[in-house]
């Protein structure tokens, strides 16, 4: 499992690092930032991860530099591991043509829809490829895995943990499209990466997973009441009855005046790293 640092800088006692691999899923260079907390410095360490999925348009730097998480993670011992949001260095027909498909949009699906089902496997590079690298070369403990994400890595997040509830034991969400199969967003990208028909949506529909999935822990998600997608790509509510009818717990926070940005993000950080270090405690 190759591995090239790209950069380390010493943060809040930890290291801060980017760096890159080639992916046998994407078929392309993958590049993913990872914070180590100073508990994993130590001979010997193992420490549990917290998986970062960011939303449209970013890359493995938005979550490092704009959400302030390494303060909080190093308080708590928790790894940090953020990957990039698709393949990059392709040039496959209208990939770059739009913010919301192809490149850093690559919804955490694995395609199955040509051109893009060779290199747009970003299901299994995070939940499979990634995991096993960071496992290789870094001191995670594969027991203790949570994950989150923001808007589209939210979707991820989410939809990835009710899918795997034995290998994750924490998730929340921040402003996630959480009803994929029914809002723009969603119909777009599952469309060109699945295809029409529509019963193939639902295994990255968190909405239609909730009520079938074994996933029992609690869910947090945080959004913006001023959030200017909140009403046509992102409806919370719809996801948090569907949970509730499967008796899933979970805590859906309205927060007054937030918006869809990082500023979001960086003021709720602290409180969902909390969460799953509870979860990832032991």
């Amino acid at each position: 499992m190759t591995l090239e640092t790209l950069s380390e800088n010493k943060c809040f006692g930890g290291i801060q690092g980017i760096y890159q691999h080639p992916s046998r899923e994407t078929g392309t260079p993958m590049r993913f930032a990872l914070y180590r907390p100073p508990q994993a410095l130590e001979p010997g360490a193992r420490v549990p991860v917290l998986w970062w999925l960011s939303g449209l348009t970013c890359t493995e730097e938005n979550f490092t530099i704009k959400a302030g998480a390494q303060r909080y993670a190093a308080e708590h011992g928790l790894m940090l591991v953020a990957p990039d949001t698709s393949p990059r260095g392709l040039d496959l027909p209208e990939e770059h043509a739009a913010y919301d498909f192809g490149s850093g949009a690559g919804f955490y699906v694995d395609a199955t829809v040509q051109p893009w089902a060779r290199h747009y496997r970003m299901y299994s590079y995070v939940t499979g490829e990634l995991p096993a690298l960071v496992a290789a070369h870094f001191p995670m403990d594969p027991a203790r895995q949570g994950v989150s994400g923001h808007s589209m890595g939210g979707h991820g997040a989410l939809v990835i943990a009710l899918r795997n509830p034995d290998r994750y034991r924490s998730v929340s969400a921040f402003a996630p499209i959480v009803t994929p199969s029914r809002v723009p967003w969603g119909q777009k990208a599952f469309t060109g990466y699945l295809g029409e028909e529509r019963a193939l949506w639902a295994a990255y529909d968190a909405t239609a997973l909730v009520g079938g999935s074994e996933w029992r822990g609690p869910i947090l998600i945080d959004q913006g009441d001023a959030d200017t997608f909140l009403g046509t790509q992102l409806t919370p509510e719809v996801f948090a009855d569907a949970a509730r009818t499967a008796g899933v717990p979970i805590t859906l926070r309205m927060q007054p005046g937030y918006d869809h940005s990082y500023f979001f993000v960086a003021t709720f950080i602290g409180e969902h790293i909390a969460h799953h270090a509870a979860a990832l405690a032991g």
